[in-house]
């Protein structure tokens, strides 16, 4: 799973598809107008859209990446400090016929850089955030990349597109985030609207909670909590593990 999972410390670090345009009004666009996939096996999994008019700027009010934004994580992983700063890029890239935002997500382990990823994000007319892909490396002590397992792009391989965040959670409804067989299987399910969540950068009530499961780590269930006009501000391990990851600061 590459979506990072993580133990808070007492104290959290601080650090000083295709898809429509999406023009003003259409955000609530009624659903039956941006079809969304059913969840299926994974072998049966097939997402339908057709390549065109999308957009890269994606305003999602529960997953919004505001260009040249910053998100500052802070936690521990495996027994060290660590820092995950994500940065919604100016870039775009298209994947799968697809122009894509992409974020650049860089993990830190007791100050060292131990991970890169871009992710590919774009978003359809009526606002579902869909995921294209993404480029991930581990990075060995001298910053030699020694593992780019969990990278894929839609149309490639095999792999397909997933619904990272619907304009209006259905609760109840289970998603493919990704669908590359053996890399990338990750999974959500909105479970609450009105969950109340406390971190370093705030106190909230009224999130989202979701839950995330990927087949290539049975046993493990990680809960997410979203606020809106923010996006993601809590990640954390409720099943087969004690990590979690808050969000400490917002840049811009």
């Amino acid at each position: 799973m590459n979506h990072k999972k993580w133990s808070v410390l007492g104290t959290a670090l601080g650090v000083g598809a295709a898809l429509l345009v999406l023009t003003p009004g259409t955000a609530g666009a009624a659903a039956h107008n941006c079809p969304l996939p059913k969840f299926g096996p994974g072998a049966s999994y097939d997402p339908h859209f057709t390549p065109g008019p999308h957009t890269a700027n994606v305003t999602n009010p529960w997953f919004p990446l505001p260009v040249g934004t910053t998100m500052v994580y802070a936690g521990t992983k495996d027994g060290k400090t660590a820092l995950d700063i994500v940065t919604n890029s100016r870039a775009t890239r298209v994947i799968d016929g697809v122009r894509t935002r992409v974020v650049e997500d860089r993990l830190f382990l007791s100050g060292k850089l131990e991970e890169r990823t871009s992710d590919y994000y774009a978003q359809d007319r009526c606002g579902n955030v869909w995921y294209f892909g993404e480029d991930t490396a581990e990075l060995d002590s001298h910053g030699h990349v020694v593992d780019t397992s969990g990278s894929f792009h839609a149309g490639i391989d095999g792999a397909k597109p997933g619904v990272f965040m619907q304009a209006h959670p259905q609760l109840g409804r289970t998603f493919r985030q990704e669908w590359y067989a053996g890399e990338a299987e990750d999974t959500f399910t909105a479970i609450d609207l009105n969950a109340s969540v406390r971190v370093p950068f705030g106190n909230f009530r009224h999130a989202l909670r979701t839950k995330e499961t990927t087949a290539l780590e049975p046993g493990v269930v990680d809960n997410k909590y979203y606020v809106k006009g923010i996006g993601e501000v809590l990640e954390k391990t409720v099943k087969g593990g004690s990590e979690a990851l808050v969000l400490v600061e917002v840049l811009s």
